[in-house]
C-alpha cells in the first residue's frame, strides 16, 4: 500500500546509474536531534503511513520525541523481513499451514496465506554434537541430524514450495545469526524501487545479533514473527534510548567476549529492560564489526530490545569483505549520509539515559555459574568459583569434620610449587598416587571432597571430583562471528601443541563455527591440525553446546558424575549458562571467550588461577603458564589478514539456499495444504484454530482458578519452554515410548517443536525448576490440589482441565527473562493457564504471553504472593477482564481468594494493538480473522 506522504517526504535518491525511491526523515520537525534507531522508526512510519494504523500524529510523535519521559505513545512498526531458526521456525510453518487450512474450512482462499515480506530460515538448531574428538564427527553427526530430522526437513522443503517469500538455508551451513550478518542482511534494502533500512524480526532472541551491522531489528515470538510475514505491523511503544558512549580502545590480552560480559553486567545493573541501546561516541570507531555484532548478540542477556551501533566506515568495510556487491555496498553508504544516519563522533544525539565505557578498562573476564551478567574477573575466578561451589554441594559439617581427602578451610597449595605436599612439579587435574584431582575446590570452606576413580573410553584412568570442566566448547553465535577471537584459540593452541600441552581426559572438546568460512580460513593458516591435536574437531555448523545440545558426556565420566553427585563444570563460548540448560550432568556453567576455552580444556578444573598457576607442564618439564601461549593482538591482525579474503565468503554462500546432495534428494510433499501424517511425532496439526468462528467470542473474567505452580524471581523462558533432551520417565518421553519410539530415537524438545503434543508435557518440566508447591523439590512437579498429591505438572493440568478448571500461574521478579521462545507462551496456554500474576516482566514473554491468549497481571507495587499471604493452594477469581468487550483496557482487575485475601492487579496489556489480540483469543487468531474480512 502506497504511503499517505502527509510529509512530502517521497524523493529520490541517486547512486551510481540507479535510481531509488526513498521517504526523507528531515520532512520531519525534530530529526536531527533523534538518535540512530529512532530515525530508522521514523522513515518507517513515513514509507508505511496509511492513515489508520499509522497516521500522521504517530510521526508527529515521534519527530517531538521526549527523552525523559516514560513510554506511552503507541505505533506499529513494520519490519522489513523475518528471519527464523529450524527450532522455533518449525512451529512458525506450521502454524500458516494449519491457517491456510483453517483460511479454506472458513470459505477462503488458502493460497492467500503467504509471508508478504521475506521470510528466512537458516537450519542450525537440529545439530548435536553426539561425536566429538574424531576426524568423522563433523560427518556422523550430520548423518545422526538428517536421521532425526528426516519428517521436519521434508516439511520445510514442502514450505519452500508451498509458500511464495520463504526461503530455507538447509543445514550444515552455518548459525543463522552468522548467516544473517555474512549474507542475509541488507543494511539498505532494496525492493520495488524503493530504498529503505534493513529491518527485521526474528524467532530467535538473538536476532539483535545483527544490530552491529545498522541493522534495527529484535527477537520476537514466533506468533509475533507469522503475524509480521502476513503484513501485520509490531505494535510497540515509542520506547527510551540509553546511548552507551565508548571511548579508548581495548588493552592487549582482552577480547571482544572480555567487553560484552562487562557491558552485560553493566547494563543489567543499571536497568534497560524494554529499552533501545545504542552505541556512541569516539571509541566506537576501536570497535571492529565482528565485535559490535558480540555485543548485539548478546542484548537479551542484558535485557534490551536492542543494542545498535550505527552505520560507519567499519560497516561499509565489513560489507566489503563478507562479499557484497558493490552497487549494494555504495547504496549503504549514500543512503546512510543522506538520511542522516551515519555515525558522526563529533554528535550526541538526545537519549533518555547515559552509560559511559572506557575500553581501556576492560579485563580478562568469564560469566558463571548460572547467569550471563554475572561477570567473574579471571584473576578471580578461582575464588569465586569456591565461593558459588558451596551452592551446589551438599554440607559435610564444619571444617575440622571435613573428610580426610579435603584440604583445610584455607586456600591449598598450588600444585607444583615448594609446598605442594606431594613435592613434585605437576600438572593440576593429573592424578598423582594418593591425591585427589579437584579436592581442593570441593573442600574449600568445609565442604566435602567426593573424588571418583574413572576408567576413560580410551583407558585412561583419572580422578574426577566438583569443580572438574567436563565440557569445553567453542560454540554459539556470540563469538564464532568473530576472527579475532576464533583465530586466536586457533593460535593458542598452537602454542600450547608446540608446548607439549594437552587437553585432559576427562574434557568434551568440541568445535562448532558460525559458518564454513572460519573453517576455510583455519585452513588457510594452517591451524585446524593444532584445534585437533587437543581434541577441537569440527562437530558441526550449528547452534549445539549453548542450546542443550551438547550431546551425551562419555559414559564413564556421566557415570561417575552422577554416582558422586559431583558438580562439575562445563566452559562455553556462548550466550547462555541458565541451570540446567547445557547438559543434564552438568551443574555449573560459564561463559568465556574461544581462547580461554581451549584453556580450560587444558586446566580440565574450574579450581585454577590462570593467571597465576600454570597450565601443566611441557615436553621439556617446565611450567607452561597462560600468558606463555596466549597470542599476541599484532599476530592475530597478521593471520587476519593472510587468512580472510572477500572471496571465501561469495564462495560459500554462492547457492546457499539449494545445500547438498542429502538436503536435495528428500522427498518433499506438494501441494497448497500438507498432507498431515497421522502417527507424525515431529509435525503434528495444532488445536488453535479449532471450532474457531468468524467473529470472535466475549472475553470473561476468570473463576474458580487454580494454581498451577507458585514461583520465585528469574524465572526464565529456559525453565519454562521444553529445551534439552526428553528423559525417559517424564510425560513427553512416556507419550513418545507409548508411540513405539526407541528411546535412541527421542531426539530434543526442540526437534519436535512441530509437535504441540509432546511440547506441553515440556512445559514447565525444566530440571532445575523451583515450583514453591513443593518445597525441596526440582524438576516439573507441583500438587493437584483435587486430590491433595504431588504429580507432574502435565499430569496436575490435565486433571483440571477436565474438571472444567481454569489455572494461573504466581511468580516474582523479571519473569519469563532469557529467550524469546514462543513455546513458553503456548505451553503455557495448553495447559490451560488462563492467567499469571507476576511481580514484573521481561518483555518478550509477556507479549507472547498476550498473544496466545493468555492474561499478564502484575502484584500492585510493593507487593509479593509472599506479603500478601498467598500459598498457592487458594482458589482465585478475577473480576473486571470484561471491560475489554467494551473497546477498553482496564488499569487494574480485582483479584480475590477463597481464603480472603483481595487486591487489584495491573493489567499488563500495554497497547491497544495487544489488546485486540487478547480479545480474539491470540495474535493468530486475530490476523486469521482480518485476513477473511479484506
Amino acid at each position: 500500500m502506497a504511503s499517505l506522504d502527509s510529509f512530502g517526504a517521497k524523493s529520490q535518491l541517486d547512486v551510481g546509474d540507479a535510481s531509488y525511491e526513498i521517504f526523507a526523515v528531515d520532512k520531519v520537525d525534530g530529526h536531527e536531534r533523534l538518535p540512530y534507531s529512532l530515525k530508522i522508526l521514523l522513515e518507517n512510519l513515513l514509507r508505511t503511513e496509511d492513515g489508520a494504523n499509522i497516521t500522521a500524529e504517530h510521526i508527529r510523535a515521534l519527530g517531538s520525541w521526549d527523552p525523559a519521559a516514560e513510554p506511552s505513545v503507541e505505533i506499529q512498526f513494520t519490519p522489513s523481513r523475518v528471519l527464523m531458526q529450524d527450532f522455533t521456525g518449525v512451529p512458525c510453518v506450521v502454524d500458516l499451514a494449519t491457517m491456510r487450512e483453517a483460511v479454506r474450512d472458513l470459505g477462503g482462499d488458502a493460497t492467500k496465506v503467504n509471508p508478504l515480506a521475506p521470510a528466512e530460515l537458516v537450519i542450525d538448531h537440529s545439530v548435536i554434537a553426539d561425536l566429538f574428538g574424531r576426524q568423522d564427527a563433523f560427518a556422523r553427526n550430520v548423518e545422526l541430524e538428517y536421521e532425526r530430522n528426516r519428517e521436519r526437513y521434508q516439511f520445510l522443503r514442502w514450505g519452500q514450495t508451498a509458500f511464495n517469500e520463504f526461503k530455507v538455508v538447509p543445514p550444515g551451513t552455518g548459525i543463522v545469526h552468522q548467516v544473517n550478518i555474512e549474507y542475509l542482511a541488507r543494511t539498505v534494502m532494496e525492493r520495488g524501487g524503493q530504498a529503505y533500512p534493513d529491518t527485521v524480526v526474528g524467532t530467535d532472541s538473538h536476532t539483535t545479533m545483527v544490530n552491529g551491522l545498522g541493522v534495527l531489528g529484535w527477537g520476537v515470538g514466533g506468533i509475533e514473527a507469522e503475524a509480521a510475514m502476513l503484513g501485520q505491523p509490531v505494535s510497540m511503544l515509542i520506547p527510551r534510548v540509553v546511548g552507551f558512549k565508548l571511548h579508548g580502545e581495548a588493552p592487549a590480552g582482552t577480547t571482544a567476549t572480555d567487553l560484552v560480559l562487562t557491558i552485560t553486567e553493566m547494563l543489567r545493573k543499571h536497568g534497560v529492560v524494554g529499552k533501545f541501546v545504542e552505541f556512541y561516541g569516539p571509541g566506537v570507531a576501536a570497535v571492529p564489526l565482528a565485535n559490535r555484532a558480540t555485543i548485539g548478540n548478546m542484548s537479551p542477556e542484558y535485557g534490551s530490545t536492542v543494542a545498535i551501533f550505527p552505520i560507519d566506515d567499519e560497516t561499509i568495510r565489513y560489507l566489503q569483505l563478507t562479499g557484497r556487491t558493490a552497487q549494494q555496498v555504495a547504496l549503504v553508504e549514500a543512503y546512510a549520509k543522506r538520511q542522516g544516519m551515519w555515525h558522526d563522533s563529533d554528535v550526541e544525539p538526545d537519549y533518555s539515559e547515559r552509560l559511559e565505557l572506557d575500553l581501556s578498562t576492560i579485563e580478562p573476564s568469564l560469566a558463571g555459574p548460572k547467569r550471563p551478567q554475572d561477570r567473574v574477573p579471571l584473576g578471580s575466578a578461582k575464588t569465586l568459583f569456591r565461593s558459588a561451589l558451596q551452592s551446589y554441594v551438599q554440607e559435610s559439617g564444619p571444617a575440622d569434620e571435613a573428610s580426610e581427602e579435603s584440604f583445610p578451610a584455607s586456600d591449598p597449595p598450588a600444585p607444583g610449587h615448594a609446598d605442594d605436599p606431594n613435592d613434585q612439579p605437576r600438572e593440576p587435574g593429573v592424578p598423582v598416587a594418593g591425591d585427589p584431582v579437584v579436592s581442593a575446590a570441593a573442600s574449600s570452606n568445609g565442604r566435602a571432597s567426593n573424588p571418583v576413580r574413572v576408567t576413560g573410553d580410551d583407558g585412561t584412568e583419572f580422578e574426577l571430583d566438583h569443580g572438574a570442566v567436563v565440557i569445553a566448547a567453542i560454540t554459539s553465535c556470540t563469538n564464532t562471528s568473530n576472527p579475532q577471537v576464533m583465530l586466536g584459540a586457533a593460535l593458542l593452541a598452537r602454542n600450547a601443541v608446540d608446548k607439549g600441552l594437552s587437553r585432559k581426559p576427562w574434557v568434551k572438546t568440541t568445535l562448532a563455527p558460525g559458518s564454513k568460512v572460519v573453517m576455510d580460513y583455519y585452513e588457510r593458516a594452517g591451524l585446524t591440525p593444532y584445534l585437533e591435536k587437543l581434541g577441537f574437531h569440527l562437530v558441526g555448523y550449528g547452534c549445539t553446546t549453548c542450546i542443550g545440545n551438547s550431546g551425551p558426556l562419555p559414559e564413564a565420566v556421566s557415570a561417575a558424575v552422577n554416582e558422586a553427585d559431583l558438580s562439575v563444570v562445563s566452559v562455553l563460548s556462548g550466550n547462555r549458562n541458565f541451570e540446567g540448560r547445557i547438559n543434564p550432568d552438568v551443574k555449573m556453567n560459564y561463559l568465556a571467550s574461544p581462547p580461554l576455552v581451549v584453556a580450560y580444556a587444558l586446566a580440565g578444573t574450574m579450581d585454577i588461577d590462570l593467571a597465576n598457576e600454570p597450565l601443566g607442564n611441557g615436553s621439556d618439564g617446565q611450567p607452561v603458564y597462560l600468558n606463555d601461549i596466549w597470542p599476541s593482538p599484532a599476530e592475530i591482525e597478521d593471520v587476519i589478514g593472510k587468512a580472510i579474503a572477500s572471496e571465501m565468503f561469495t564462495r560459500d554462500y554462492a547457492d546457499v539456499f539449494t545445500g547438498d546432495e542429502r538436503w536435495q534428494s528428500l522427498p518433499t510433499p506438494t501441494g497448497d495444504t500438507f498432507s498431515w501424517e497421522g502417527e507424525s511425532t515431529y509435525v503434528r496439526k495444532p488445536p488453535y484454530f479449532e471450532g474457531m468462528a468468524p467473529e470472535p467470542e466475549p472475553v470473561t473474567d476468570i473463576a474458580g482458578a487454580r494454581v498451577l505452580a507458585r514461583l520465585g524471581d528469574s524465572v526464565t523462558t529456559d525453565h519454562i519452554s521444553p529445551a534439552g533432551s526428553i528423559k525417559p520417565d517424564s510425560p513427553a518421553g512416556k507419550y513418545l515410548a507409548e508411540r513405539g519410539v526407541a528411546r535412541h530415537e527421542f531426539n530434543s524438545y526442540g526437534s519436535r517443536r512441530g509437535n504441540h503434543e509432546v511440547m506441553i508435557r515440556g512445559t514447565f518440566a525444566n530440571i532445575r525448576l523451583r515450583n514453591q508447591l513443593v518445597p525441596g523439590v526440582e524438576g516439573g512437579f507441583t500438587v493437584n490440589h483435587l486430590t491433595g498429591e504431588q504429580t507432574t505438572i502435565y499430569d496436575a493440568s490435565v486433571a483440571y482441565q477436565e474438571a472444567g478448571l481454569p489455572l494461573v500461574i504466581l511468580a516474582g521478579k523479571e519473569y519469563g527473562s532469557g529467550s524469546s521462545r514462543d513455546w513458553a507462551a503456548k505451553g503455557t496456554m495448553l495447559l490451560g493457564v488462563r492467567a499469571v500474576i507476576a511481580e514484573s516482566y521481561e518483555r518478550i514473554h509477556r507479549s507472547n504471553l498476550i498473544g496466545m491468549g493468555v492474561l499478564p497481571l502484575q502484584f500492585p507495587t510493593g507487593e509479593t504472593a509472599e506479603t500478601l499471604g498467598l500459598e498457592g493452594t487458594e482458589t482465585f477469581t478475577i473480576t473486571g477482564v470484561e471491560q475489554l468487550n467494551e473497546g477498553t483496557t482496564p488499569r487494574t482487575v480485582k483479584v480475590s481468594t477463597d481464603a480472603g485475601v483481595e487486591f487489584d492487579a495491573v493489567v499488563r496489556i500495554d497497547t491497544p494493538g495487544e489488546a485486540d489480540y487478547y480479545r480474539h483469543g491470540g495474535i493468530l487468531q486475530y490476523v486469521l480473522r482480518k485476513m477473511l474480512a479484506s
